[in-house]
């Protein structure tokens, strides 16, 4: 797979208090990613990007929700979130906030 797709498939890190938690306690980060990936693809850019071993994949598919925009009915767009959990011994270093 090459960079240009992997940067494609891995969006962003989605930041919160739970992730935060998660990131410390089982060593799992949370992304947002494209809506056409797979967890294979996710494994591979995830794996590529940040030099680490991804032990487990797991997907959330978050819907948008229903919002008005100006007093007329609206919508966001749904997105796909990651959770990705990352072999003992190992973390993603930029995403640590110590």
């Amino acid at each position: 797979m090459n960079r240009e797709r992997m940067y494609q498939i891995v969006r962003l890190p989605h930041v919160s208090e739970k992730t935060a938690r998660l990131q410390a306690d089982s060593n799992q980060y949370v992304f947002e990613v494209a809506r056409d990936a797979d967890k294979q693809e996710i494994r591979q850019a995830i794996e590529g990007l940040f030099d680490v071993n991804v032990s487990d994949v797991r997907i959330v598919n978050v819907k948008g929700k229903a919002k008005s925009f100006r007093m007329r009915a609206g919508r966001q767009k749904n997105w796909k979130k990651a959770y990705v959990r990352v072999q003992a011994g190992q973390a993603i270093e930029q995403l640590n906030a110590d």
